[in-house]
């Protein structure tokens, strides 16, 4: 379920909350449910903050992130890497395990505010 305040660009989202157990440790992961490559929760700081949504076009941002990420064929982490870059920001898509181990211990659903990233970040010449 989804709910969007305009005025604040503000989604009120329901997500998984997943652990792992993975060479290095335990991991906890926000994930979109039944995610098909063009949603992803952005992380800042270690903690998650932004969502974007390729084909959710009403948002600025996402329109920027669709140009390019999509248009311009880069991958998201890409995009995230010269934005960081550019905006001296620390934003990251975490990773469960860079050796491909891991073993799923829970998950639930959590509800969680997330904003859009900020367009000022963004810039169609990435």
């Amino acid at each position: 379920m989804l709910y969007t305040n305009y005025l604040y660009n503000l989604k009120i989202m329901n997500l998984i909350k997943s652990t792992y157990r993975t060479f290095s440790g335990i991991r906890e992961i926000i994930e979109v449910p039944k995610s098909k490559g063009t949603k992803w929760v952005i992380y800042q700081d270690d903690k998650p903050t932004f969502f974007v949504d390729l084909y959710d076009l009403s948002i600025e941002s996402n329109s920027m992130m669709n140009s390019l990420v999509l248009c311009a064929r880069r991958t998201i982490e890409d995009v995230i890497k010269l934005v960081n870059e550019r905006n001296n920001i620390n934003l990251s898509i975490p990773k469960i395990s860079s050796l491909l181990f891991k073993i799923k211990l829970k998950s639930e659903i959590i509800e969680i505010d997330l904003v859009a990233l900020p367009d000022k970040w963004l810039a169609y010449s990435l």
